[in-house]
């Protein structure tokens, strides 16, 4: 008995999907939503694809703080100015306070000491400072 072949992906839908993800996540607010764990933001133009050794900047806040700073953070990496994807949690993550968020900002490559330090300077620019860097073993 032959298995059946499995049908490839359909790229062409998973990029529409993603896409009216991005607008969606582009209009909420991180402290009024429970739906979803994360919201996510990506450059508006095409950003080199992450390595297998990238790595992300930690940025603890408050929940009465999380949305105006995340604005500054989305806008910022949609103008290609951070990493190649943003997050935020809507909810405390595992080991934090019930009122701390977390923001994620992802760099392409952890060994990459000069971007590393340029999206680190660009946050310090926007006034950030309580921050942590770590290598992530996905993507």
């Amino acid at each position: 008995m032959t298995k059946p072949k499995a049908t490839p992906p359909d790229m062409d839908l998973i990029r529409m999907v993603q896409q009216a993800r991005m607008m969606h996540d582009r209009e909420v607010v991180p402290s009024q939503v429970n739906a979803v764990y994360w919201i996510e933001s990506k450059p508006l133009r095409e950003a080199a694809e992450p390595t297998a050794r990238a790595g992300e900047w930690l940025i603890l806040t408050t929940h009465s703080e999380v949305d105006a700073l995340w604005v500054k953070i989305r806008e910022a990496t949609e103008q290609g100015l951070l990493g190649y994807k943003s997050k935020v949690a809507t909810i405390s993550t595992k080991g934090r306070k019930a009122d701390e968020r977390v923001i994620v900002v992802r760099t392409r490559d952890a060994d990459d000491s000069a971007d590393v330090a340029r999206v680190k300077a660009a946050l310090r620019a926007m006034g950030i400072t309580g921050m942590e860097y770590q290598r992530i073993s996905e993507n």
